[in-house]
């Protein structure tokens, strides 16, 4: 009972550090986009929102990354809380036994958690792009 604690303890530290970074990379994006959208409107060069895709792609796939091992090592918390240790050995924090459990990398990445952000700063940035570009 002890041993499946601290096992409990370990992947929710693991949990709180992904849900940190993915906390953090969002707000990074979003700094980011928001301050190549002044740049683009105080410039007039529509090239930089083009230019600012390409970190927010980056961080939308690693936003991703954090995500899917988030619900990885939630669902292996799972598996340890409801006594699923017969495969799961003691303190381990191989993921590798829930994965077919969860959706992959892609489908995370399209997943309505991290669409919605990343669609809209892309879209956003996209739109003051072409405004900038036609005045």
């Amino acid at each position: 009972m002890v041993n499946t604690i601290e096992h409990l303890n370990l992947i929710q530290g693991v949990i709180n550090r992904m849900a940190q970074a993915s906390f953090i990379l969002k707000g990074c994006t979003a700094t980011l986009i928001v301050a190549l959208i002044a740049l683009i409107v105080n410039s007039s060069n529509w090239w930089y929102g083009l230019i600012g895709l390409i970190p927010a792609c980056v961080f939308w796939g690693l936003d991703a990354y954090y995500l899917r091992q988030e619900r990885l090592f939630r669902e292996l918390y799972n598996q340890v809380r409801l006594g699923s240790t017969s495969s799961i050995p003691t303190y381990s924090m191989d993921t590798s036994l829930v994965r077919p459990n969860l959706d992959n990398w892609w489908k995370t990445l399209f997943s309505s958690t991290l669409a919605g952000l990343y669609d809209t700063l892309c879209i956003v940035t996209i739109i003051a792009s072409i405004v900038i570009k036609l005045s």
